[in-house]
């Protein structure tokens, strides 16, 4: 089984081991995901927009190709082509003002894009991933669940959910949002050793 890994935290991987000064709990989340999944025989592949510099913006061209011709960025091109390879993905990222950071709306603006949609000979459907692909949102959160599901409607979860993943026809897509501000620290540790609950 192959699960691809989207990234995104400027801190980077490095700063998913506790040590003072560098460390965020999204980049923690990422380490024992790793390690888990190897431990469950995945093959892993991590695409961590940070380190591969990725340009979120839209640019021009970019848009003008969107709809029907080929990918002018090599590198969203590279993404897709590794996603549509997987049998599960798994989305992790930090949640600012109510929202996912820039590097993360620009990887769905510009890889999952129109041009790349295919008919699917046997189903007669159009699409661009695997409709039996799961997917996994996991994100941080300084916002309390409760008052980021009832104020504010959970704005990310029913995007990706909703809006991106279950109009593409994937039904197997869970979202789960971690408050870590408001966590002990044996909390958070447990929520990092049984990270396997959530994928």
């Amino acid at each position: 089984m192959k699960t691809t890994i989207i990234f995104d935290h400027p801190y980077g991987q490095a700063a998913g081991f506790n040590e003072d000064h560098n460390r965020a709990f999204t980049s923690a989340i990422l380490v024992h995901l790793k390690e888990t999944l190897i431990a469950r025989g995945d093959t892993v592949d991590i695409i961590d927009l940070h380190a591969d510099q990725f340009d979120p913006i839209m640019h021009k061209n970019d848009l003008i190709n969107w709809r029907t011709q080929p990918f002018i960025d090599e590198q969203s091109q590279n993404y897709l082509e590794r996603i549509q390879a997987s049998d599960e993905l798994i989305m992790l990222f930090p949640i600012w003002w109510e929202v996912m950071p820039a590097m993360t709306k620009g990887f769905l603006d510009k890889v999952l894009a129109k041009g790349q949609v295919k008919l699917d000979t046997q189903s007669g459907q159009r699409q661009l991933l695997p409709t039996q692909l799961t997917v996994r949102i996991l994100t941080t959160i300084g916002t309390p669940n409760p008052i980021y599901k009832l104020k504010y409607r959970n704005p990310v979860g029913h995007m990706l959910q909703k809006g991106v993943f279950n109009k593409m026809g994937i039904k197997d897509c869970k979202v789960m949002n971690f408050n870590a501000e408001d966590m002990s620290e044996t909390k958070r540790l447990n929520i990092l050793k049984n990270i396997n609950k959530y994928i």
